[in-house]
């Protein structure tokens, strides 16, 4: 269950948990009328980076055309967290990057293993974050509910909503 006051108060550190959690979120490069497509996330937080192993012929490396901007949308495990992040997408077969992540799961993909020519990596270096954060809790959610339908002025109050400026290092509510 996602934690509201932690939205709240250290939404950047909430994010990098739930990343974390996840197995795959949706990556998609803007412009490109390319579907978004499944991938595995990891997080590199000192540089604001996501990396993910590709295959140099997927469609997403095809469509790269050197610095492209991308968005990559995760839910939570919970579904009361959703996440759309979005950046800069280049490929970047960096090694010490591939040595760092790799893992059984990872060489399942790739059969010539670290060595595989089809093998690299892009790279997402984040500039903003736009998250939405609810309440899991029925009784919470039916309470707000009512209050609203009786009351005209009242907007149920069942989450949070915030927005992540990487560049700024800066949460705007």
């Amino acid at each position: 269950m996602v934690n509201l006051s932690e939205t709240r108060d250290d939404p950047l550190q909430q994010l990098w948990d739930e990343i974390e959690d996840v197995h795959a979120g949706m990556l998609g490069i803007e412009g490109s009328h390319m579907h978004m497509q499944p991938m595995a996330p990891f997080i590199e937080k000192e540089t604001g980076s996501i990396w993910f192993y590709t295959r140099r012929d997927s469609d997403l490396v095809r469509h790269l055309s050197g610095v492209d901007r991308a968005h990559f949308c995760v839910v939570g495990k919970d579904h009361d967290y959703h996440a759309c992040l979005s950046g800069v997408l280049a490929e970047n077969k960096s090694q010490s990057h591939i040595d760092k992540y790799w893992s059984s799961i990872v060489a399942a993909w790739f059969h010539g293993g670290k060595d595989d020519p089809q093998l690299t990596m892009i790279q997402l270096k984040l500039d903003d974050a736009a998250i939405w954060a609810s309440s899991s809790s029925t009784l919470k959610f039916g309470w707000e509910m009512a209050k609203a339908n009786l009351d005209d002025d009242h907007e149920p109050d069942v989450g949070v909503h915030t927005h992540i400026n990487f560049a700024e290092n800066r949460t705007v509510m």
